[in-house]
C-alpha cells in the first residue's frame, strides 16, 4: 500500500470517528436537555398535560389572542416530549390535577380565571394580586415589601409558580400575567429560559417567579426578563403587619 493511499484511508478513517463522536455527543446533550425540559416543566412522556384556559377579562366565553398562542406555545412543548394535551375551560374544570400536569392561564382579577385565585389563596399565601385604588389600573402582584406595578404601554408583570398539590402527584404551573401580552410573554421566557432558570432556582419541582416585560409598546412580549425570584416568601403565610402601640 503506497503511503498516499494510506493516507487518504487514515484520513477518511479519522473523519468518520470524528464525525461519529460528533453525531453521540449531540444526541447526549439532546438528551440531556430534553431530560432538563421534562424536569422544568413537570412534563413526562406518554403523561397528560392539562391546559386550563382562561376567559378574557370581563367577558365569559371569549380568549384573547395572546392567551391563545400561549395556550399553543404549551401544547406544542408538551407534544414535543411525547406528551398528549388535555384543554379545559376554567369555567368548567373543577378537581385536583391528579397525574396531570396543569397549565393555568390568567390571573384571577375581571373574572379571567377563577382557578388561579384559588390556587394562590391554598399554596401562595404569601403573594397577593392586590387591586389598585385607581380601576382603571390593573391589579399589582405583591409579595412582602415587593409590588410590581403594571404601567399601560410601558411595562407588564406576571407570575410564574410551581408546585404539586396534596393528592396530585404531577405539579401545577400557574402563570398569571397582568395581561394577556404578559400571560404569552411569561410562556415564551420560560422556553427560552428553562436551562438558565434550573441552573440559579434553588429548585425546579417548587418556585415562584415574577416575569418583566419592559417596553411593551415597542418590543411586545418578546422583552420578556426575570424581575424576581419570590420563592422564599411566596409559599410562606404572609406576616400582618401590626398596628402601631397606642400611647
Amino acid at each position: 500500500m503506497s503511503s498516499a493511499f494510506l493516507n487518504i484511508v487514515i484520513g477518511l478513517v479519522t473523519s468518520v470517528i470524528g464525525g461519529a463522536c460528533v453525531w453521540a455527543w449531540q444526541r447526549v446533550q439532546g438528551a440531556s436537555r430534553l431530560r432538563r425540559k421534562e424536569r422544568f416543566f413537570g412534563l413526562e412522556p406518554r403523561g397528560t398535560c392539562l391546559i386550563v384556559m382562561n376567559n378574557k377579562a370581563g367577558l365569559t366565553g371569549s380568549t384573547s389572542h395572546h392567551d391563545v398562542q400561549a395556550m399553543i406555545e404549551l401544547a406544542t412543548l408538551a407534544s414535543g416530549v411525547g406528551t398528549s394535551v388535555v384543554i379545559e375551560s376554567c369555567d368548567d374544570f373543577q378537581g385536583i390535577n391528579g397525574d396531570r400536569t396543569e397549565f393555568c392561564i390568567g390571573g384571577p382579577s375581571g373574572g379571567s380565571n377563577p382557578r388561579t385565585g384559588g390556587h394562590l389563596a391554598a399554596h401562595l399565601p404569601g403573594v397577593a394580586i392586590r387591586a389598585e385604588p385607581d380601576r382603571r389600573v390593573l391589579p399589582a402582584i405583591v409579595a412582602g415589601d415587593q409590588e410590581f406595578h403594571w404601567r399601560r404601554g410601558e411595562h407588564d408583570y406576571a407570575l410564574v409558580a410551581k408546585f404539586t398539590p396534596p393528592g396530585s402527584s404531577r405539579p401545577v404551573i400557574i402563570i398569571s400575567g397582568q395581561t394577556a401580552l404578559s400571560n404569552r410573554a411569561a410562556v415564551y421566557f420560560l422556553k427560552r429560559e428553562y436551562i438558565s432558570l434550573s441552573k440559579s432556582l434553588g429548585s425546579v419541582d417548587r418556585f415562584c417567579i415574577v416575569i418583566g416585560v419592559p417596553a411593551v409598546g415597542t418590543y411586545g412580549y418578546q422583552a420578556a426578563e426575570l424581575a424576581a425570584d419570590l420563592s422564599a416568601i411566596a409559599f410562606r403565610p404572609a406576616v400582618p403587619q401590626q398596628a402601631p402601640a397606642g400611647n
